[in-house]
């Protein structure tokens, strides 16, 4: 499968032509999800190939701010892409996931729920 970027909540056009300048030259497919496509499980949204799709189109809110989910990306790639990233000067991006075979299943808005949960778990152990 190609390597792919799943991003929900595109932010403004400046901040998404940075994100799209940093990953260029690593030849990922960016893909900018629609918001009605947010009760799609998330491996349906990558192209995971026996991935199910629902009936149906989102019809709730956005999530409070952007999130990636990287598709198919061995640990190298993965290191490369959020260095180019960092690098762009278009963050900080707190909320990112790579896709497992556990959150494949995964509505954007759970995952989002899953990453928040775990960033305020790690900040108040701190």
């Amino acid at each position: 499968m190609k390597e792919t970027i799943l991003l929900f909540n595109v932010p403004d056009k400046e901040t998404l032509l940075k994100i799209e300048m940093a990953l260029f030259p690593l030849h990922v497919r960016l893909k900018k999800v629609a918001l009605e496509d947010y009760n799609q499980p998330l491996g349906v949204l990558a192209g995971v190939k026996d991935a199910v799709r629902k009936e149906g189109n989102w019809t709730g809110d956005d999530l409070s701010d952007t999130m990636f989910v990287f598709a198919f990306f061995d640990d190298n790639r993965l290191n490369m892409a959020l260095a180019a990233l960092r690098k762009s000067g278009a963050g900080p991006f707190p909320y990112k996931a790579v896709l497992t075979p556990t959150n494949q299943f995964w509505t954007a808005h759970e995952c989002f729920e899953e990453i928040r949960q775990e960033h305020e778990a790690m900040s108040s152990s701190n």
